[in-house]
Order: C-alpha cells, then sequence, then structure tokens
C-alpha cells in the first residue's frame, strides 16, 4: 500500500465517512433550509410593500385621470359639475378604465359641493390596501377623503 492511500484511508476514517458515503449530512440539509427560511422571512414582507405600493399609484393614477376628465366635462357647462356623476360618465372626456381591481364600494366616487350645478368637485377612491384617495378640482391627488 502506498502512502496516498494510507492518507487517504485516515482522512476517510476521520471524516467518518468511505468512497461509497456520497451526498449531504441531515445537518448541512437541515442548513440550507434554514438560511432558505430566512431569506423568503426577509423577501417576502418586501414583495407585499412594493405590490401594495404598486396598487395605490393605481389608484393615485386613476384619480388623477378622473380629475382631468371632470375638467374636460366641465368645459361643455360652463365650469359646472352635477351633483353625481360616475366613471362611466367620465369616459366620454378621455376617463379610461381602471387600472386597479377595486374592493367593494371603492371605486373611484364623485362628490360634487355644495349640490348639482355645483362649482367645486371631489373624487375619492379606496385602494385594495384600504387606504383612501381623494382629488378636487383644484388640488393633485392626496391621502383622505373628500
Amino acid at each position: 500500500m502506498d502512502a496516498l492511500t494510507r492518507a487517504r484511508r485516515r482522512i476517510s476514517s476521520v471524516l467518518g465517512r468511505t468512497r461509497g458515503d456520497a451526498g449531504f449530512t441531515l445537518f448541512e440539509l437541515l442548513v440550507v433550509v434554514v438560511i432558505i427560511g430566512v431569506l423568503a422571512a426577509i423577501a417576502v414582507p418586501i414583495y407585499v410593500s412594493v405590490q401594495n405600493g404598486a396598487k395605490d399609484s393605481g389608484v393615485k393614477t386613476d384619480l388623477a385621470a378622473a380629475k382631468q376628465a371632470a375638467l374636460a366635462y366641465s368645459v361643455t357647462t360652463n365650469g359646472r359639475y352635477p351633483a353625481t356623476l360616475s366613471t362611466n360618465d367620465l369616459r366620454s372626456f378621455g376617463y379610461g378604465a381602471a387600472s386597479v381591481t377595486y374592493p367593494a364600494g371603492g371605486a373611484p366616487q364623485w362628490q360634487a359641493t355644495p349640490a348639482d350645478n355645483a362649482a367645486t368637485f371631489c373624487i375619492w377612491a379606496l385602494s385594495p390596501t384600504g387606504a383612501m384617495f381623494s382629488v378636487t378640482e383644484k388640488g393633485g391627488v392626496a391621502s383622505g377623503g373628500c
């Protein structure tokens, strides 16, 4: 037996493995599973946060488009707004399809003040994340309702 073979056998006996023992130990696999679990615990909340931010941005975009359509509508009515106006009514003035799926009762809603033939309006919507956003004829999209 040469020196190389004796050295291999000695190392194998010290490590507790022989040539036929190939693969990973249970402990090594457990460490890998724990590392993957820690990475998932970090990544999932970040992903959900980014997803919620995108939903809120979609609502803000819808409200800004509804505002532009409402302003275009007011051109045809000498700067006045009706007491009720739906997003379907605004489609002929450039308001497109909603960019997010709204929860029940959360789609953009119209509120003219003080009543019919009003000079001001507020459009509000509830985001799928639960956040409320609104826009008026003079301002930009803001958090909160009308």
